[in-house]
């Protein structure tokens, strides 16, 4: 994108509220499992600019820092700023917070009241996801058949032992998630909220936005006892998720330019072994195959799966 572009899309108050309103549309996606917050970001026109930025993202630009004082260190800042459009990553970037924010509280409630539904959607969402990207599989060879498997197989083995694994929320977890589920945000097809759900930590971090309000308005009303514990767990997943910005996209961008089809193809694998994790959770939490609870299985999955694929015919003229 030209500079001219730039300007006229992240200027003034109505271009900034239009990148806004783009983040708010990818972090709802990305805040289920199956949908990519990047497939959305290709509809409303700004993935090449974002991975640009993203990886434009440049930790030298704080050597300005110490000369904040100054009027030639705040202009050489917002210079490096602009030229990184860190501007247009902040308006995105809160668009995005606010709709994961929003989201999550409906998905805890949805994940942890009405499980067998929500994991049944969930199933459908991520098996239509792997559908979609079948074409990308390349298995024709011993080497791309190797890493399918490799892939189906890690994520089968994780997603089994996160759905019964209780207590695996530590710190050093929960950077790790922010790190690697930030960077889904450059890979269309794939959602942050997928990673977590892979790595057994969606559960719990839809719950915790609602958890660090709730502290925050009882500190309001003199118990400042839930802040720490809750905004250690916030304060640590956005470290991770900065950190990723900054060292994971440019993996993952390397491998895609470098790797592409062994890339494509592990991912494809790993969203297909991944599948166990939702059947385990729907499985677990049927007492009686009775016809109603089938059918809603069956009818969850089948919107799920309507849902990916229905985005799919849209999105299916965009260059990914």
């Amino acid at each position: 994108m030209d500079d001219s572009a730039r300007t006229d899309e992240a200027g003034g108050v109505r271009g900034t509220l239009a990148v806004y309103l783009k983040g708010v549309c990818m972090g709802a996606a990305d805040a289920v499992p199956g949908v990519s917050g990047g497939t959305i970001a290709l509809i409303v026109g700004v993935y090449e600019r974002l991975v640009g930025a993203i990886t434009a993202l440049d930790p030298r630009a704080l050597e300005h820092v110490p000369r904040l004082h100054t009027r030639d260190g705040r202009r050489a800042l917002s210079r490096d700023l602009v030229a990184m459009d860190v501007p247009f990553l902040l308006a995105l970037g809160l668009g995005v917070v606010t709709a994961v924010a929003a989201m999550s509280g409906v998905m805890h409630v949805a994940v942890t009241e009405y499980p067998v539904g929500t994991y049944a959607f969930f199933f459908g969402l991520i098996g239509a996801s792997a559908v979609v990207l079948r074409d990308e599989l390349a298995v024709r060879n011993p080497r791309g058949a190797a890493v399918a498997v490799a892939g189906f197989l890690f994520a089968f083995l994780l997603s089994g032992a996160t759905a019964s694994a209780e207590g695996s929320h530590a710190l050093p977890v929960i950077f790790l998630s922010g790190a690697v589920a930030v960077s889904a945000m450059i890979l269309p097809g794939v959602s942050g909220s997928f990673i977590l759900y892979l790595l057994g930590q969606y559960e719990y971090m839809t719950g915790v936005p609602g958890d660090f309000l709730a502290a925050l308005v009882a500190a309001a009303g003199g118990d400042p006892s839930g802040v720490v514990p809750t905004g250690t767990v916030v304060a640590t997943f956005v470290t991770g998720a900065l950190l990723g910005l900054l060292t994971v996209s440019h993996a993952v961008k390397y491998a895609l330019a470098n790797y592409r089809r062994a890339t494509l193809t592990f991912l494809v694998a790993l969203i297909v072994g991944a599948l166990r994790a939702p059947a385990l959770e729907v499985g677990g939490n049927v007492t009686a195959w009775t016809l109603p609870v089938t059918a809603l299985v069956v009818g969850a999955a089948a919107v799920g799966a309507g849902l990916v694929l229905g985005l799919d015919y849209v999105t299916d003229d965009l260059d990914y």
